[in-house]
């Protein structure tokens, strides 16, 4: 699996020895309007708490679809339209066909000759798009942050990279499918950034994030880590305790978005972490804490070799966020985010952002059984098929049970040998 795929897109063994628990203190700017392009995701409803909790205007735009399973955030103007501007913000079955619904809101249109200090994109995917709403807002918009990805550098071979790394390119710009191995994500969201430039010149601010993490996450790819240790028993870890990995929690990056509006700070900038690279080693005993302070039995940890893994059917990627320290993703684990921190960027404890899912998860669960039952009525008043849902409960990533048993009973065989 591509590092890209795998994405999408601490020093020393004390977990959370140099790191800070960031506080958001009053407000040290005049209120704001920030308008967010998306808001009702994962990193959207973050960052409308970070913004709100300094004292900033809110004004989201999306589609509206998402709303109505998960609701939004209270205290915020809700625009509603299409990212495309082609399009219409809702579509409707007809003839068992969905079809765009010309009745609601098109394209861009609720965003002419609104203006906002600041705009956040984290919805963007493709250069037309982001060409589409930087060139409309650029009149009317201070500055443009655009969420971009640690997947727009062309290699991840090579440890401690920074912003100056190679960029990864496309050979038709156009394109607009990410591709089967998720390929074109990176280079893609590259364009992005320089659409973005393009329209409002020395107003971008465009991080790159790496895996982000934490409570609202329905990926479940570091999700599962916590989860799955909180569950006990004996848990297959890939590669060694010394490995490095990074992450980052929603919250400090959302609290840094705002940081990065109140100074005007522009430019590049990886936002992941810790600032210096975590061991999978201080991960996984962060999960074992978090799951001991819920009162979860614990787990046994068993480290495999990535390479007996690959031999045996589960090779880069079959289990989530940890990748080898060689080869092509010799260097994904440990890009540079001196920029970052010192734009103000702050970093939770590893156990803190476990703890905080492990409380999490039984609310996510109910609330993913509502979701699919609503999928579901939905599907059958619009005459179109069922979806096919897995049980709530189930991690949306990582391995099976019964898998992963198979494979620690092999490893102890080969061992055994």
């Amino acid at each position: 699996m591509s590092a890209a795929a795998a994405l999408t897109s601490v020093e020393g063994s004390a977990i959370g020895a140099t790191l800070v628990r960031p506080q958001m203190e009053a407000p040290r700017a005049a209120p704001l309007s920030i308008l967010i392009l998306g808001g009702t995701g994962f990193l959207g409803p973050a960052t409308i708490d970070a913004a709100k909790a300094r004292g900033h205007a809110v004004t989201i735009f999306n589609r509206g679809r998402r709303e109505k399973y998960v609701g939004t955030r209270d205290g915020v103007e809700k625009l509603y339209g299409n990212r495309d501007p082609n399009k219409h913000a809702q579509s409707k079955v007809v003839e068992g066909k969905e079809v765009d619904d010309e009745s609601s809101p098109k394209g861009l249109d609720e965003l002419k000759g609104k203006k906002f200090d600041a705009v956040i994109d984290n919805s963007g995917f493709v250069p037309r798009i982001v060409k589409a709403s930087s060139e409309l807002l650029a009149p009317n918009v201070g500055q443009y942050v655009f969420i971009s990805t640690i997947s727009v550098y062309k290699n991840n071979d090579k440890p401690n990279k920074d912003e100056s790394d190679e960029i990864g390119t496309i050979s038709d710009p156009t394109v607009e499918e990410m591709g089967t191995q998720f390929q074109n994500y990176g280079p893609l969201k590259a364009l992005c950034e320089q659409a973005a430039e393009a329209a409002m010149p020395g107003r971008v601010t465009s991080i790159r994030p790496g895996y982000i993490v934490g409570v609202g996450d329905t990926t479940d790819r570091f999700t599962y880590w916590p989860i799955r240790v909180s569950r006990g028993g004996e848990v297959l870890v890939p590669g060694t305790m010394e490995d490095a990995v990074q992450f980052i929690d929603v919250r400090d990056l959302a609290e840094f978005i705002v940081t990065c509006i109140e100074d005007k700070a522009m430019g590049v900038m990886n936002a992941t972490g810790p600032q210096k690279p975590m061991r999978t080693g201080d991960l996984l005993s962060a999960c074992v804490s978090a799951a001991k302070a819920s009162g979860k039995d614990e787990a046994k940890l068993t480290y495999v070799p990535y390479e007996w893994l690959a031999e045996n059917g589960a090779g880069p990627g079959s289990l989530p966020i940890l990748l080898p320290p060689t080869g092509e993703t010799a260097g994904f684990h440990t890009r540079v985010v001196d920029k970052a921190v010192k734009a103000g960027l702050k970093f939770r404890t590893a156990e803190e952002t476990c703890r905080s899912l492990v409380e999490w998860w039984p609310k996510a669960v109910e609330l993913r059984a509502k979701v699919f039952k609503e999928q579901v009525e939905d599907a059958k008043k619009d005459g179109r098929p069922e979806p096919r849902l897995p049980p709530a409960d189930q991690l949306r990533a990582g391995i099976p049970a019964e898998a992963e048993a198979n494979l620690l009973k092999g490893y102890a065989a080969s061992r055994a040998k």
